[in-house]
C-alpha cells in the first residue's frame, strides 16, 4: 500500500476557493492542508504577489480518497484553468486531471498506462511504457 502521495494544483483566480483546504477541518476525509505556492518563489526576495496560482500537498497516509472528488465540486471561478497533478509512491510519473465538462478527467499521457488497483493507491499505479 503506498505510503505517501504529492498532489499539486495549479488554478487562476481560486485563491477564494483554496483558501479552506489551506486550513485544518475535522469535517475533512484528510487531515493534512494545501500549502499556497505564490510567486515569491520565484522572485527569490520573500514578497510576493496575492495572486496564488499554485497549491501543493503531500498525503503521508492513504487517507486522501476524496480529494479528486472535493476539488472537483469546488465553485472554479476559471474551471478551464484547473490542473490537477498527482503523483503517488507508486508512480513512474505525474498524472494529470482537468476540468472537462464540469468533472476533473485524468488527461492520458503519451506513453504510460494507468493500472486501476484500489488497494495499492487512491488512483492506481501510473507505469512509464517506454521504459527499458
Amino acid at each position: 500500500m503506498s505510503r505517501f502521495a504529492e498532489v499539486i494544483v495549479l488554478a487562476r483566480d481560486a485563491e477564494d476557493v483554496m483558501e479552506p483546504l489551506t486550513r485544518p477541518d475535522a469535517d475533512r476525509e484528510w487531515h493534512q492542508c494545501f500549502t499556497r505556492v505564490d510567486d515569491s518563489v520565484f522572485s527569490g526576495a520573500g514578497t510576493g504577489s496575492a495572486e496564488c496560482y499554485l497549491w501543493v500537498i503531500q498525503f503521508t497516509r492513504h487517507n486522501w480518497r476524496g480529494l479528486l472528488a472535493r476539488l472537483e465540486a469546488l465553485p472554479w471561478p476559471d474551471p478551464d484553468s484547473v490542473q490537477v497533478l498527482v503523483h503517488d509512491e507508486e508512480d513512474d510519473c505525474f498524472g494529470l486531471w482537468m476540468m472537462y465538462d464540469g468533472r476533473l478527467t485524468e488527461v492520458p499521457l503519451p506513453r504510460t498506462v494507468r493500472h486501476l488497483s484500489p488497494e495499492v493507491s487512491v488512483t492506481g499505479r501510473l507505469s512509464r511504457t517506454d521504459r527499458g
